[in-house]
């Protein structure tokens, strides 16, 4: 299958390795110019594309041709800029998809369309995205706005928080005070089975779904983070335990159900693989 990736960053660049070893052909994307030569050596043939509202910098169509299924890993970047106008760069993004023969689009999301509260709700993919902040909100726009195409099928997978190579939420936390929601269960999943289950999806073609994608352990925030930061040997988080916790369990039930999908690693992989 021909298959383009836009965002070949921590996520994209090991998935767009794995889909060539699979015999895929690949085409991938950056905004660094200097990470170009990066994805040529790999095998993948490298576009520097940059999506705005106001427009697409880059070779758009060029790498939407030919392409049987877009796979779209671009981050929000609403964490650090609520304000970002994710939504529109999505919009834009689709009258160029539209206009091509992708045929398929797979959407990297986030478990964060569910909203937190302190009775720690569960949810599986048979709930509606719920979550009130502006961020999320755009991440549900994005999703919905997709989905509603008839030019191709979206099937959307939000992933809890990514953990794996070089890559550890408790590295940012380190040495913190009065970090929010110590009682809240954490929803992770490793990079490699982040890859796996796209690869699945493929090979299943199931598209037009949702799938969560969170490991079935839901250690509380404080336990978890602690434990991994004793593992580590870095300096403790410490946590507010004044203010009542909220967050959720989100279920992946699709995995199974759908794609027979079993987790290759789980929560507590050993240090060498996080």
């Amino acid at each position: 299958m021909k298959i383009s990736i836009l965002g070949c960053g921590w996520l994209g660049l090991p998935l767009a390795k794995r889909l060539l070893e699979e015999g895929h052909i690949v085409k991938g994307s950056t905004t660094d110019r200097d990470k170009l030569s990066k994805l040529t050596q790999e095998g993948i043939t490298p576009y520097e594309i940059k999506i705005y509202v106001e427009g697409i910098q880059g070779d758009i169509t060029s790498f939407l041709s030919d392409a049987e299924l877009l796979i779209i890993d671009i981050p929000p970047g609403l964490r650090n800029d609520p304000d970002v106008n994710f939504i529109g760069r999505i919009g834009r993004l689709k009258d160029y998809i539209e206009k091509s023969g992708v045929s398929k689009v797979l959407f990297v999301s986030s478990t964060s369309v569910y909203e937190d509260e302190e009775i720690f709700p569960k949810y599986t993919e048979m709930d509606r995205a719920n979550a009130e902040s502006n961020a999320s909100k755009q991440l549900i726009s994005a999703e919905e706005h997709l989905r509603a195409s008839e030019s191709y099928k979206t099937t959307i997978v939000r992933f809890g928080g990514l953990f794996g190579p070089g890559r550890h939420p408790v590295t940012y936390l380190a040495g913190k005070i009065g970090i929010k929601n110590p009682d809240a269960p954490v929803n992770m999943i490793h990079q490699s089975d982040c890859i796996e289950i796209i690869s699945k999806i493929i090979e299943n073609e199931a598209w037009d779904e949702i799938f969560n994608a969170v490991y079935h352990e839901h250690s509380s925030k404080e336990a978890y983070y602690t434990q991994q930061a004793q593992e580590r040997k870095i300096t403790m988080p410490q946590f507010d335990k004044e203010t009542p916790s909220k967050g959720k369990v989100v279920d992946s039930i699709n995995l199974k159900e759908i794609l027979g999908y079993s987790f290759k690693h789980d929560l507590f992989s050993p240090l060498e693989e996080a």
